[in-house]
């Protein structure tokens, strides 16, 4: 493949030379080193995008690099790389140049050393990351077309291949088409639409779906997904909900904004395809409650026809806050931001005192107490344990009579 050089790529090297991530790596690299800045780094750099991270390949040994940058924190023998950190929040991945070979469709690639970064660069997922940049004089080079692309802000394969050896790229073109706002080339189109997922493990895929779910703009990429490769997505999936921003605006710091989403863009496929398609994708367990129990109005209704704070309480009991939220509503909001929190004055143990069993009538005393409590239904003229145990005494008695 014919290789194609920028005319002028000082832009870009001052561009690196301000970012402060990349101090660290200007000040060790000898120029003699053959250190080249990869991939969607040197993309963004001729964009005027700031990268949020550096990858490195190294024609040669990257060992004495790698010990002169910092402490190595990971190493990959398969792929010949090296994570290394600088200083505390500044991470490189430090890889050998190499060329790849798959051996099957969706097989891990065989690897081999490269003796020229031009050998490297036609591995890469699509031409505009097919883009090195030597550190440290800027010297650019570029897979043929990559910068012609670059300049068109269009996505293209390397070759008919691509998405065969790696249907995985199908995401990460999706990614890039909707975070850079590229057209995709219409060959290209073509091979993402014949694209087999079934040909990668569903763990693969489950994390390119994370990474989706974490773009600026999540819906866009699935929607980006969805239109160029929509064998990836189960019948049924939506990219576009409604009603995403409400549950998002009452879920609490902390709640899973991705799972919200997800669930929603599944509401309309069928149980049969959902449980085994999340499975596949290797989510966990709660994972897979949120998006299932979130998905389905069977759990959303009961919350949404709750008013009372009690009655809110029964049907949010063992639910996700993640589910609340996505059944909204004023009564979600007070149960998130107030009603979850209310704790009765008594326990257990002033239960026992009482004279009541242990077993369940224990806990239906004390649900009944908060019921109480929440709906504001304990007598005022009592003191707050007396007037729990007034309510809760009853209700126990009448589980324990019924128990014998």
């Amino acid at each position: 493949m014919r290789l194609s050089r920028s005319p002028d790529p000082s832009g870009a090297l001052r561009r690196l030379r301000r970012l402060p991530i990349a101090r660290p790596l200007l000040d060790v690299v000898r120029p003699d080193e053959g250190a080249w800045l990869v991939g969607g780094a040197v993309r963004d750099l001729l964009l005027g995008i700031e990268p949020q991270e550096l990858d490195v390949v190294v024609v040669g040994e990257i060992e004495d690099l790698a010990a002169r940058l910092g402490r190595a924190v990971a190493r990959h023998e398969r792929f010949g790389s090296i994570e290394v950190e600088a200083r505390p929040g500044v991470r490189y991945d430090l890889v050998r140049a190499r060329t790849e070979r798959y051996p099957a469709p969706g097989a891990l690639p065989e690897v081999a050393p490269a003796a020229r970064i031009e050998d490297d660069l036609p591995r890469r997922d699509v031409s505009v990351n097919a883009i090195a940049l030597r550190i440290p004089d800027g010297r650019i080079a570029a897979v043929d077309g990559a910068l012609e692309d670059l300049r068109g802000r269009t996505l293209r394969v390397l070759h008919d291949r691509s998405l065969v050896d790696d249907p995985t790229r199908a995401w990460r073109i999706a990614r890039y088409a909707a975070r850079l706002g590229f057209g995709v080339e219409a060959r290209t189109r073509e091979l993402l639409a014949a694209a087999d997922p079934a040909t990668i493990s569903g763990a693969r895929h489950g994390h390119e779906l994370r990474l989706a779910l974490a773009e600026p703009d999540p819906r866009a990429a699935l929607a980006a997904l969805q239109e160029l490769a929509p064998r990836f997505l189960p019948a049924g999936f939506r990219a576009r909900p409604d009603g995403v921003e409400d549950a998002w605006r009452l879920l609490p710091r902390g709640g899973r904004r991705d799972l919200v989403l997800l669930a929603r863009c599944c509401a309309a496929v069928s149980l049969p395809d959902l449980l085994p398609w999340l499975e596949r994708l290797e989510l966990t367990s709660a994972e897979r409650e949120i998006v299932a129990a979130g998905s389905r109005d069977s759990t959303l209704e009961p919350l949404r026809r709750a008013t009372r704070p009690s009655e809110v309480r029964r049907a949010a009991r063992n639910v996700p806050l993640e589910v609340v939220a996505l059944a909204g509503g004023d009564a979600a909001r007070e149960w998130i931001d107030r009603w979850r929190l209310v704790r009765t004055t008594i326990d257990g143990r002033d239960l026992l005192a009482a004279g009541v069993p242990a077993g369940p009538a224990i806990g239906a005393g004390l649900d009944a107490a908060l019921d109480a409590r929440l709906d504001g239904e304990l007598d005022p003229a009592l003191p707050e344990p007396e007037a729990e145990l007034a309510v809760a005494l009853p209700a126990a008695r009448r589980v324990a009579a019924e128990g014998c």
